[in-house]
């Protein structure tokens, strides 16, 4: 087994998924979509643009993915763009984060939940592992 490997499907979904979390960005102004949606679609962008470029266990993977965005919200709560310096920078501003939600760590959940559902259910779209070592 490789661990870097590229998997053209993976980077497919991340892809798409990525383009549909601009047009939320550029679009959506509810207070559904926008707060939930994108969060719930951002950890599973997070997932299959991991798994485009390395072949990790999916339970593994998932859990990184998963702690990646819980430590990034946790950092919103201590308002880590103010104290990094970079307030007035839009872009570290979208992808840091500005504001701290509990609904977001549910989101986030939510989301990898179903990355795992669908990975068992389809055997995983590269045949990845369920182990985690």
């Amino acid at each position: 087994m490789r661990l870097v490997q590229f998997n053209k499907t993976y980077f497919a979904l991340a892809v798409l998924i990525f383009g549909i979390e601009i047009l939320i960005a550029k679009f959506a102004r509810d207070q559904f979509i926008r707060p939930y949606l994108g969060d719930f679609l951002v950890v599973i962008l997070i997932y299959c643009f991991v798994k485009s470029f390395l072949d990790t266990p999916v339970l593994k993977t998932a859990l990184f993915v998963l702690l990646f965005s819980y430590t990034i919200e946790i950092l919103q709560y201590f308002h880590i763009v103010n104290l990094l310096g970079l307030q007035d920078n839009k872009i570290a501003r979208i992808l840091i984060g500005t504001s701290f939600a509990w609904m977001d760590l549910v989101a986030y959940t939510i989301g990898i939940v179903i990355v795992l559902i669908f990975e068992k259910s389809s055997a995983g779209v590269a045949r990845s592992s369920w182990i985690f070592f």
